[in-house]
């Protein structure tokens, strides 16, 4: 049974930094494109930032570049997500996903992910 765990979630003030991890298991994703999402109260799924197999390509939302980095360690089967500059507007439950392909037209689509975690919950507040 596959299973995506996502953690590293909780309370930071403006300006901070967390550190988001997501763990396989069940099967390895080496092969896939591995992406994180997240979703604010009341409002749609949105792209956050998406890592080819490899690792050698990156996507990032235009609300998050240069802050966010995006990163994957085939070996632990694992993805991660580093925020720095948090601002209150990145406050949301962070999802993370798995499709196979890269292709930028498409991997900014949450519709286009197979597999998902259960989300951890970021809060950016003073």
């Amino acid at each position: 049974q596959v299973q995506l765990v996502e953690s590293g979630g909780g309370l930071v003030q403006p300006g901070g930094s967390l550190r988001l991890s997501c763990v396989a298991s069940g099967r390895t994703f080496s092969d896939y494109t591995r992406g994180w999402f997240r979703q604010a109260p009341g409002k749609e799924r949105e792209f956050v930032a998406a890592i080819s197999s490899t690792g050698f390509n990156t996507i990032y939302a235009d609300s998050v570049k240069g802050r966010f980095t995006i990163s994957r360690d085939n070996a632990k089967n694992s993805l991660y997500l580093q925020m720095n500059s948090l601002k209150p507007e990145d406050t949301a439950v962070y999802y993370c996903a798995v499709r196979f392909g890269f292709d930028t037209r498409v991997v900014v689509r949450s519709t286009a992910y197979d597999y998902w975690g259960q989300g951890t919950q970021v809060t950016v507040s003073s």
